[in-house]
């Protein structure tokens, strides 16, 4: 993807008591690693609930319910040196199947095949330069 493009994007916050779902993401040129909750691209011509709807029916196999939207975030940054610039529209939700939330992680496959492993982190271990939760201003919009 260039980076002159501006990518729209949907991110859904599982709540499970204080923590959230994220996924766990590594920037190999700066060497840190951050999380991030569970979504992905808004195809064109699709609305932002129902790609996250598709994104989550993908990644995890699984069917989600309560869809809240909670706002966007404008995030423009740099990953493995390479500027990008996103729009995020945020939701909350539930999944159906409660089981999901009694597992420790969740693996996710990617379109591209590769996968991913999403765990519950508590809210209050993210800032204060303690674990990165991206995009920047999501721990502002949940508080």
């Amino acid at each position: 993807m260039s980076s002159e493009h501006i990518r729209p994007i949907a991110i859904c916050v599982f709540r499970k008591g204080n923590k959230i779902l994220v996924a766990e993401g590594f920037d190999p040129l700066r060497n840190t690693f951050f999380y991030r909750p569970i979504g992905g691209g808004i195809e064109f011509g699709e609305k932002s609930r129902d790609a996250l709807v598709r994104e989550i029916r993908e990644e995890l196999a699984a069917e989600i319910t309560d869809l809240r939207y909670l706002g966007t975030i404008e995030d423009i940054f740099a990953f493995n040196g390479i500027r990008r610039h996103q729009i995020i529209q945020v939701y909350d939700a539930r999944f159906w199947d409660t089981s999901l939330y009694e597992r420790v992680f969740l693996e996710g496959t990617e379109d591209k095949g590769s996968t991913y492993r999403a765990v519950w982190k508590a809210l209050d271990e993210f800032g204060s330069h303690r674990t990165r939760l991206v995009p920047e201003g999501l721990l502002e919009l949940l508080s």
